[in-house]
């Protein structure tokens, strides 16, 4: 049984989030499980249309679950009536992708930072609310007179910096960063990478990671789940996970991220084709189609997510493999 000490932060179970028709839906996500400790920042990868951002919204509960189970302090958020969500969702906020689409263009920075803080009640009245937004900014590296412009007086890099002190205004526990660098230049993302570990580690922040980088995944979390498909592939500590991956995505996806070293040799054998529809999964294992390691008993049987260390799982039938 385990103590209060030892409850995750975050807990899902068993997550499934289908669209569209009920007679052939759109599997976004298949039964996913995982779960946060306090303090850790856990790295949700995979290829694009596998499911990422869709579990981080539905952790926030921004949209609904299918099937499963979203736990805070073993809480199950999506039994929560309406009025009682509101009162938690200061403590569960997200950093969207987009950082030029997410903030209002017709308002100031004060004024979106400020709405913020009225919405939960947080520092009241104008000299409070004022002392709180300056504060914000300079949090994230910004000045306190940035607070009177518009969102298109700024960089891309500094309006993702506004999209995290908009997050951290109301002083939340966890934080969804869903691709918070994908639509910055690359000049400029290593700036919020370090802006968003330096806040981890000022602030004890629990975060899910979302991203297709991995080197900024290595650089960034404590551990890391590897979906495929709307499916977890592997789970593992982020040292063994780039140390020895398991699972054969999880070594196809390393293999096609860049090394900065020309001595290493690449020996993985690359992925071809892509991703099938979410509409049509493959039966069995949904990764066989484009495995360079699959065997007839991958098309009959959903491999397990097998532990085969402590924290360290895959989901695979090949076992010859792990």
């Amino acid at each position: 049984m385990q103590t209060a000490a030892e409850t995750p932060l975050i807990e899902v179970r068993h997550l499934k989030r289908y669209f569209g028709h009920k007679d052939k839906p759109v599997r976004a996500v298949d039964d996913v499980s995982f779960a946060i400790r306090s303090g850790e920042t856990l790295g949700l990868v995979g290829e694009s249309g596998s499911g990422k951002s869709t579990i981080g919204r539905t952790v926030l509960r921004l949209i609904e679950c299918t099937a499963g189970q979203v736990l805070y302090r073993g809480d199950d958020i999506g039994a929560l009536s309406n009025e009682k969500m509101r009162k938690l969702r200061s403590k569960l906020q997200i950093i969207f992708q987009d950082p030029y689409a997410s903030l209002n263009p017709k308002m100031r920075i004060s004024a979106i930072l400020a709405e913020a803080l009225s919405t939960h009640g947080l520092h009241q009245g104008p000299g409070q609310r004022d002392k709180r937004i300056a504060e914000l900014l300079e949090t994230v590296g910004l000045r306190p007179e940035h607070a009177s412009r518009f969102p298109h007086e700024f960089s891309g890099g500094q309006r993702q910096r506004i999209g995290v002190a908009r997050a951290l205004a109301v002083e939340p526990e966890f934080i969804v960063a869903d691709e918070p660098l994908s639509a910055l230049d690359v000049s400029i993302q290593s700036q919020v990478i370090n802006l968003l570990a330096d806040l981890r580690e000022r602030l004890g922040l629990t975060m899910l990671f979302i991203s297709h980088d991995l080197d900024v995944v290595e650089y960034l979390c404590d551990r890391v789940v590897v979906l495929y498909l709307g499916h977890v592939m592997e789970v593992a500590t982020t040292a063994e996970l780039f140390e020895r991956p398991l699972h054969p995505y999880t070594q196809a996806l390393l293999a096609a991220s860049p090394k900065p070293d020309p001595l290493i040799v690449n020996t993985a054998v690359p992925l071809k084709g892509d991703i099938p529809s979410p509409m049509a999964p493959p039966s069995g294992c949904v990764f066989r189609t484009r495995c360079p390691h699959a065997i007839d008993a991958c098309t009959q049987a959903v491999p397990a997510l097998d532990e085969h260390s402590p924290g360290r799982f895959s989901a695979c039938i090949r076992k010859d493999l792990t």
